[in-house]
Order: C-alpha cells, then structure tokens, then sequence
C-alpha cells in the first residue's frame, strides 16, 4: 500500500486522492480536482526541507555546491526514480488516454505526483510530517551528491591530504547489518587526527561518506588553527 511505503497514514483521504489525480483524470470525471496545485506547494515544501537539511550537515561546503546538490537531488529525473521506486506509478489516476499512451512511466507525472505527495502530507500532517518524508526518501541521493562535490574522490582526496601532512593513510572500518535485500552498512575513519563516519546502502558509499565528514573535520582544524595564529601578536 502507498502510504505505507510513505510511512504517513493520512487523517484526511481526500489530500492523498488529490495528490495522484493527473489533470487528464479530471478531465474525464465529475467534481475531482487535479493534483497541480499540491504539486505547487511540494515543490516549495520539498525545496525547502532539502535546503535546511544541506545547510544543517554540510557545514564546509559553500553556497554554489549547496545549490548544485538541491538541484540535482530535486531534477525531474531524480523525484521520477524515487517515485518509480514507491509504486507511485501504478497508484495515479490517469484518464484512458494517458494511461493507454505509458502516462504511468513518464519522468514528468512521476516527479509531479511526488511533490504533490509531499505538498499534501504537509497540509494533512504539518512541516515535520513533511520534513520526515523528504529526508528518508532523498537521504541516500543527498549523501551521493554532497559526496560528488568534494573535489576528485573523496576517499582519493583525503588520503592526499593526509600524505601532504606526513599522517600514515586512512584507516577504515566498515560494519554491515541487514538482510541482503536492506543491507546497511557504517563505516569509519581514522585520518591523521580526526574520525570520519559516513552510512550507506553499500560498503562503497559509506567509505566515501566517512571520507567526506573526515575531509570536513580536517578543514575546521585548518580554519581554527588559522583563525589562532591570526589572533596571535
């Protein structure tokens, strides 16, 4: 059931009914109301939640990249997988002609009904209800962009930088848990005077994730101990 996959159960089902009626539903039914205007409001809500979130846990990184990552974590092409992947798909109301031409497929009414998802959990439940549906479904691509935006690999960079400081190479230490289909995995490293920790659905993402939070622990030391000899006489 969608709403379960949503993890909201919606006090009021007339906003889930609306947020996958696709215009040309309502073209071909009496008194429905499309799911564009909610689509309006998931936009800004989903922009929103998506910024507050990157400004909260990427400290280190400066406006352009934060805006790079929300562009691309809010792309058309992005919203439709995650969409896709829900079954939100086979959950819209399309009429015939829509339906018939593969209206359920398309990237477009994939992204829309999604952000009229969003646009309609936030009416039903408030910002945090929204706020929690935004962040477990787009987490993971979050975290694969801000990764992307550390320059070259972050587990090659890091391990560059701790070579220019004499360090020995990162150490790192990975945990999976979960059955094969959900496995999850931690991982941890230890880089000259810092530990990295980063979480993914791969051992791959995660490494690279803990490099990132050890790369941005390695830049705080860097400003503080700049900011230190500037105060210095």
């Amino acid at each position: 059931m969608l709403q379960q996959r949503l993890g909201h159960r919606f006090d009021d089902q007339r906003l889930f009914e609306q947020a996958l009626a696709h215009r040309s539903h309502v073209a071909e039914s009496t008194g429905a109301s499309s799911n564009e205007r909610l689509e309006f409001l998931g936009d800004a809500v989903l922009g929103f939640v998506v910024t507050e979130h990157l400004f909260a846990t990427r400290p280190s990184l400066p406006e352009g990249d934060l805006a790079r990552i929300r562009a691309a974590v809010v792309s058309t092409d992005a919203l439709a997988r995650v969409a896709g992947a829900l079954g939100v798909g086979e959950a819209l109301l399309l009429g015939r002609g829509e339906a018939s031409s593969g209206g359920r497929r398309k990237a477009s009414l994939l992204a829309d009904a999604l952000e009229a998802l969003i646009g309609a959990v936030f009416l039903d439940g408030g910002i945090d209800a929204a706020r929690r549906l935004v962040i477990e479904l787009l987490l993971d691509a979050i975290d694969a962009e801000a990764a992307q935006r550390v320059l070259g690999d972050p587990k090659n960079r890091l391990q560059e930088l701790v070579a220019q400081r004499g360090a020995p190479p990162p150490s790192y230490v990975v945990d999976g848990r979960g059955p094969d289909h959900e496995r999850h995995f931690r991982a941890e490293v230890r880089a000259a005077s810092v530990v990295g920790r980063g979480e993914g659905r791969s051992k791959k993402r995660a490494e690279q994730l803990a490099a990132v939070d050890a790369l941005a622990a390695l830049e705080q030391l860097a400003d503080e101990a700049e900011e230190g000899r500037a105060r210095t006489p």
